[in-house]
């Protein structure tokens, strides 16, 4: 079992940056891809960004590119989604994910390990 901790949610101005990180613990000696979801209110859940565990390939959605940027540290089984000029349409609930298989996370979503989240809020 692998155990994700999200934190660095809150409220920020539009246009403002947050940095959320993601804590993984337990079985974290087998190598897991890393990504963050997001659910607005009324929404499904959606893709936002992952990045593999050796390599540092990354992907994103198209609403985030050029604005968001995924990056994790190993040694602290750490990953970070740094957010910056932010928008309204960014509010939701952000979820840390982890999964062996790398496509999981933008193809179908079904990944096996999840956070609880953390609410991101940005006001116009």
């Amino acid at each position: 079992q692998v155990q994700l901790v999200e934190s660095g949610g809150g409220l920020v101005q539009a246009g403002g940056s947050l940095r959320l990180s993601c804590a993984a613990s337990g079985r974290t000696s087998i190598t897991y891809h890393m990504g963050w979801f997001r659910q607005a209110p009324g929404k499904e859940r959606e893709f936002v960004a992952t990045i593999k565990w050796i390599g540092g390939t990354t992907d994103y959605a198209d609403s985030v590119k050029g604005r968001f940027t995924i990056s994790r540290d190993n040694a602290k089984n750490t990953v970070y989604l740094q957010m910056n000029s932010l928008k309204p349409e960014d509010t939701a609930v952000y979820y840390c994910a982890a999964d062996s298989n790398y496509s999981q996370f933008r193809t179908t979503g079904l990944v096996r390990y999840w956070g609880k989240g953390t609410l991101v809020t940005v006001s116009s």
